[in-house]
């Protein structure tokens, strides 16, 4: 506990880049396997040194590469007492307690989210198995309704099951159409409109096009570069009157139903038969943490469900297995738990909120800056920016090339941590906020450091 206090302690004032190499870090950690133990004091202070300047400052207040949020102080007592208390939360009989905490939360998150009370869900590692989940209970109802059980007989003689999605999708959706035997190859893309949303023309063209086939709609609420939100109310109804089941990959954007000032982004995703996302993004609890929902409880429930002699059951009581992929896992439910409760409604809103605030702030101040332009204002907390070569001559490639050179100069100095994408064609540097404690103060030393980088770049 003093090594986690001392390091919690220094976030504000450390490096956010990782400052040790690959090579150190290999031989400081490459101990010699020994017949004999070490005493566990030892070993923790031993790890602790050796793994110094390896860490990122990914749970501060100036890290905005990636969404990746921090952990608020319930969550991340919540998540030590969930190591300690050492619980498997497969089924109810094996922790209780952690049984009741997942569904009172399962609860908490469906109120928060506008999702409907009915729906059931799962907590699982993070949006990619959320992805796999969902997906599993689409692919169950699909084929159901072509008299085909899947869980039974598998896909080799099933009707191909074809995927609807944006052309900018985040890559955990073809992961999970890969690892549930649909395949890449029945992601159909299809085109967005100006702002980054699927268009309505392109779905219902690709809808018509083959009528009969059973079909996966994915949407997204928060495109991973603009954060920009499908619009589901004309996209779901569009789906349904086709008999697709419509998912939403919402893996931080699902958190903007939570914001009185950012849910109306959401109107109308409340009627897809599916929805994903994560609470280690936008709701700040520890890493190894995601929700799955999914409207049709039985075909949720049919996808997971597994029974055996040897387990027991009580009464009515919830048995996770019957809804995760995972049998034997922690009781992750817990650190959402408490930082629900530590949160509240308003809480939550204002979080999603400041974060919001802060991007648009990052990415007005960064643009406004010599040598930088705002690729994307941000819908919510994801924007773009790009640094140009200032010569008379300059190329995209140059263009290009300056923006990297800059990000790598950000890194170099330690103060913020920003990371390059390409994005319709130009390299771009991300902005992404999602830290709890993130301050318009670290937002000035974030401005600070990107104008400093690009003098170095331009020497």
């Amino acid at each position: 506990m003093t090594h986690a206090l001392a390091y919690l302690d220094q976030l504000d004032s450390a490096s956010v880049s990782a400052t040790a190499t690959l090579e150190q870090l290999r031989a400081r950690l490459s101990h010699p396997l020994a017949d004999d133990g070490v005493d566990a004091s030892r070993v923790i202070d031993d790890l602790v040194a050796d793994v110094d300047g390896g860490l990122t400052g990914s749970g501060g207040g100036r890290f905005f590469a990636w969404v990746i949020g921090g952990a608020v102080p319930a969550a991340l007592a919540a998540d030590l007492l969930t190591s300690a208390w050492d619980q498997n939360a497969g089924i109810y009989a094996c922790s209780p307690a952690a049984g009741v905490v997942e569904e009172v939360c399962g609860a908490y998150l469906k109120s928060l989210l506008g999702l409907p009370p009915n729906a059931s869900f799962a907590f699982v590692t993070g949006t990619q198995m959320a992805h796999v989940t969902a997906l599993a209970a689409a692919r169950h109802a699909l084929l159901e309704r072509r008299g085909w059980d899947v869980e039974q007989r598998g896909l080799g003689r099933a009707p191909a099951i074809r995927v609807l999605c944006g052309a900018e999708r985040h890559g955990t959706v073809d992961r999970a159409v890969r690892l549930l035997g649909i395949g890449s190859d029945s992601l159909v893309p299809l085109a967005l409109d100006d702002a980054n949303r699927l268009r309505v023309d392109a779905l219902r063209k690709a809808l018509d096009a083959d009528r009969e086939a059973p079909t996966i709609v994915v949407l997204q609420a928060g495109e991973l570069n603009t954060g920009a939100f499908d619009p589901f109310r004309e996209l779901v109804p569009l789906a349904h009157e086709r008999g697709a089941w419509v998912h939403v990959d919402g893996a931080f954007g699902l958190w903007a139903a939570a914001s009185p000032n950012y849910r109306h982004l959401m109107d109308g995703a409340s009627g897809a038969d599916s929805w994903s996302t994560d609470g280690h993004k936008w709701l700040n609890v520890p890493y190894d943490s995601g929700y799955a929902f999914v409207a049709d409880e039985r075909a949720h429930f049919a996808s997971m469900t597994h029974r055996s002699s040897y387990m027991m059951h009580e009464g009515d009581a919830r048995d996770q297995v019957d809804y995760n992929p995972e049998w034997s896992r922690r009781a992750r439910g817990i650190a959402s738990y408490a930082a629900i409760r530590q949160l509240g409604r308003r809480g939550i809103a204002d979080l999603v909120d400041r974060c919001c605030s802060h991007a648009r702030a990052l990415v007005t101040c960064i643009g406004a800056l010599r040598g930088a332009e705002a690729v994307w204002e941000p819908v919510i907390n994801q924007g773009l920016v790009r640094f140009c070569d200032e010569r008379p001559d300059a190329t995209d490639a140059d263009h290009d090339r300056r923006t990297d050179s800059v990000i790598e100069q950000i890194l170099a100095d330690g103060e913020a941590f920003f990371g390059g994408v390409t994005f319709r064609g130009r390299r771009c540097m991300r902005i992404s906020v999602s830290n709890w404690q993130t301050t318009r103060a670290d937002v000035d030393r974030a401005v600070a450091a990107v104008e400093k980088a690009i003098r170095r770049a331009s020497r």
